[in-house]
């Protein structure tokens, strides 16, 4: 699978969404958790396929032969995924199977259109004409000039109708339609009699099936038979580098363009005849590497993420509610907590509103003059929007940084772009050349003659939907250093030609790869002197080959280093001669493993950055990334004992060595189970009652300070951990892995 060095990005990724598949297929995982969690794999897969394999595609394209990338060349590796992907899918398929099985002896049933009851084909055929029909699109395929361009992410039928072999049989016809998923639910519950006390759900694409004769009674044809088909293209967008109005418009354009992209898949269902299967690949002009790839019956088990409320509480992950910040009492002030200590909030453990109170108090505090933000990602109904709107009717100045080039996001963003000018603020599209990935937001509030800056320096985005499903940090602050170096970013936001200077913070593209090569360096010079030398490196992707090849020098130099990697890891560890002294595990749970944090032992004096970016190269040459130091002693127990529990998960960690790649972690014989995420939450609800020591006592599994270290009474010390009655806010969710 790897190349001499490098585990190739994309053959990596797959193997992270193996990860996912595993969870659908672990008994232990609740029931419909398990369900979604195949939703999760398919929707990840389809994102995949948009940018990954349409990118691999188009390189192809431009060199037949195949250009030398990270851990292979193109063409091969796009047959290596077409190889996987199937076998992914068999598995797949096994999975569901034994979902719904295991549903149907709970008395859930999932049936298709040949198993109705007579009063239940009377209710799909009321439902079908009131909710359905008059959303339905059907185009006859034998009249149509030109073939209809297939919607990404969209699930189709194509409609055989014939009247079989007899002498004398018409022509058959074919037509296509489009399942309305947008407007119409998935999965519709249907009714039972009071004495049956099972529950029957049918499926959009059946309850279909079950009236085509009544969407097309003209034909009286004998057989009508549908199978589905879906097709998946590339969203890379093509935009020059024109910033403005003139670029909202190009993103706009490109936008339409992304509608009408290049096929880079086509599933069908595999029990289609032939000669259907061959007109519709002559009709989509599908090329000798774009394989159709065989299906099930059904697709876009993204839906199956909505899959209908049924069966007990055990089906589903117990309630979590946040965990309310000890330092943060009911009314109090953000400003000026922040003001006398550094905060950090661990979501989703605990709750972002208490962001959004930061920008409400500064909204209408009189003495705040401007609040500044980086915004890529943000929620539907954003109470983040809401709040920036009510600081400029109340005359402040607000600026934010729109990333229009946010992947799938991007019309969502030109939205919220558009509403924030119309209320008054200043709205800015970014850096030519980079995008913005930064999570940043700066608050200035003069106090007489003085000046205070109040900074927020995030892993994830400010988005409060996703703080509830993603693993995430986020540190408020009034150090002056760092509130000074915040300002600078901003600065070069507007004039672009004044990138400022860090000390504190770690900027990409200006100076981050530098710095964390100097960083690994000082751990190499220590472990060469006979010094305590060690890293803890989390992220969500490690690819940089320089960064890769960096961390190999020290491994070998004698450095400890343990890397957490939730998605693509490209290095190679624990191989003799390559990458000695290096480990890599990934941890896939309830919630998304989403925040970076880079721990280095620093000959003793450890340092600790959290942030936005990961290893990778566009991160750090691309793309405008901020990390942050975590000076706090009280705050940096903390993270350090985030990433000693995630070190010691023996339920959910996975291993990425090649020997044992993607293997859950051996727990040895009478060890108690460790579950980071679940661990972590009982930490910092016991943490309310015990205080900070309950951080402080939890120490890193390093072989370096095992002479120093009593980690293993000291965790077990911690098991048992207190309940604390919190309030409830929000339940936190299974966490879609977009």
């Amino acid at each position: 699978m790897p190349h001499q060095q490098f585990i190739n990005r994309e053959i990596s990724w797959l193997a992270f969404n193996a990860r996912v598949l595993q969870e659908a297929a672990n008994v232990e995982v609740p029931l419909l958790e398990r369900l979604k969690f195949l939703g999760i794999f398919s929707s990840n897969l389809d994102e995949f396929f948009r940018v990954r394999v349409a990118s691999l595609k188009r390189m192809v394209d431009v060199n037949a032969t195949g250009s030398e990338i990270l851990g292979g060349k193109p063409k091969k590796i796009l047959q290596q995924i077409q190889e996987i992907v199937l076998e992914q899918r068999h598995s797949f398929d096994k999975i569901y199977s034994k979902i719904e099985s295991e549903l149907k002896e709970n008395g859930i049933h999932i049936i298709d259109e040949s198993e109705l009851s007579v009063d239940q084909g009377q209710f799909v055929r009321n439902y079908f004409q009131s909710k359905v029909r008059p959303r339905l699109v059907p185009i006859m395929l034998d009249n149509a000039r030109v073939f209809p361009n297939l919607k990404d992410k969209s699930v189709y039928l194509t409609i055989n109708l014939h009247d079989g072999n007899a002498p004398g049989a018409r022509k058959p016809k074919m037509a296509l339609m489009e399942l309305p998923t947008d407007t119409v639910p998935r999965f519709i519950v249907l009714p039972h009699s009071d004495d049956d006390l099972n529950t029957y759900i049918i499926l959009l694409d059946d309850l279909l099936r079950y009236n085509l004769r009544e969407i097309f009674a003209i034909f009286r044809y004998k057989y009508i038979e549908a199978y589905t088909i879906k097709a998946t293209r590339d969203a890379e967008l093509d935009v020059e580098e024109e910033y403005g109005d003139t670029y909202i418009q190009k993103v706009t354009k490109s936008l339409k363009q992304r509608k009408r992209g290049r096929l880079v898949r086509f599933i069908y269902d595999e029990k289609m005849p032939p000669e259907m299967l061959r007109f519709l690949i002559r009709k989509l002009k599908l090329r000798g590497q774009d394989n159709p790839i065989p299906g099930a019956r059904y697709h876009n088990f993204k839906d199956f993420m909505k899959f209908p409320d049924v069966g007990p509480d055990s089906w589903r992950y117990p309630s979590a509610p946040s965990i309310p910040h000890p330092d943060i009492q009911p009314n109090a002030s953000m400003l000026q907590l922040i003001h006398d200590r550094d905060l950090l909030l661990h979501y989703p453990y605990q709750n972002f509103s208490y962001l959004i109170d930061l920008l409400r108090e500064s909204a209408i505090d009189p003495q705040v003059e401007s609040i500044k933000m980086t915004l890529y990602r943000v929620a539907p109904n954003s109470n983040v929007i809401n709040a920036l709107i009510n600081a400029v009717k109340n005359g402040k100045q607000v600026m934010v940084v729109v990333e229009l080039q946010a992947r799938f996001d991007e019309e969502a963003n030109i939205f919220w772009a558009d509403q924030l000018r119309e209320e008054g603020a200043k709205v800015m599209f970014g850096v030519p050349g980079l995008k913005v990935h930064s999570k940043l937001c700066l608050i200035q509030r003069k106090d007489r003659s003085t000046i205070h800056r109040y900074a927020y320096i995030g892993t994830g985005n400010f988005n409060e939907t996703t703080s509830r499903l993603y693993g995430d940090h986020g540190l408020f602050t009034a150090h002056k250093g760092i509130t000074q170096e915040v300002n600078n970013i901003f600065n070069f936001f507007e004039s672009n030609f004044k990138p400022g200077t860090y000390k504190h913070l770690l900027v990409s593209p200006f100076h981050m790869r530098s710095e964390i090569t100097a960083l690994i360096n000082n751990e190499i010079a220590n472990a060469q002197a006979g010094r305590t030398a060690y890293m803890v490196l989390k992220m969500n992707s490690l690819v940089d080959e320089e960064l890769i090849v960096k961390l190999y020098e020290a491994g070998k130099a004698g450095v400890e280093i343990k890397l957490i990697v939730r998605g693509i890891c490209s290095i190679i560890p624990g191989q003799l001669g390559l990458s000695t002294n290096i480990e890599a595990i990934s941890i896939v749970d309830r919630y998304l493993e989403h925040t970076r944090v880079y721990l280095f032992a620093n000959g003793g004096e450890e340092k600790l950055y959290i942030g936005s970016s990961d290893l990778m190269t566009r991160n750090l040459d691309r793309r405008v990334e901020v990390v942050a130091p975590i000076y706090d002693p009280k705050l940096f127990s903390q993270i350090k004992a985030f990433l000693a529990v995630q070190l010691l998960d023996n339920v959910k960690s996975r291993n990425l060595d090649l020997d044992n790649y993607n293997k859950l972690r051996v727990r040895p014989e009478g060890e108690e189970k460790l579950q980071a995420q679940t661990y972590f939450y009982d930490l910092i609800k016991q943490s309310m009652i015990e205080g900070n020591s309950v951080f402080e006592d939890i120490k890193l599994p390093l072989k370096s300070l095992e002479k120093h270290n009593s980690n293993g009474s000291e965790i077990k010390k911690k098991r048992n951990v207190k309940k604390v009655n919190a309030p409830t806010s929000d339940v936190i969710e299974s966490a879609e892995l977009d």
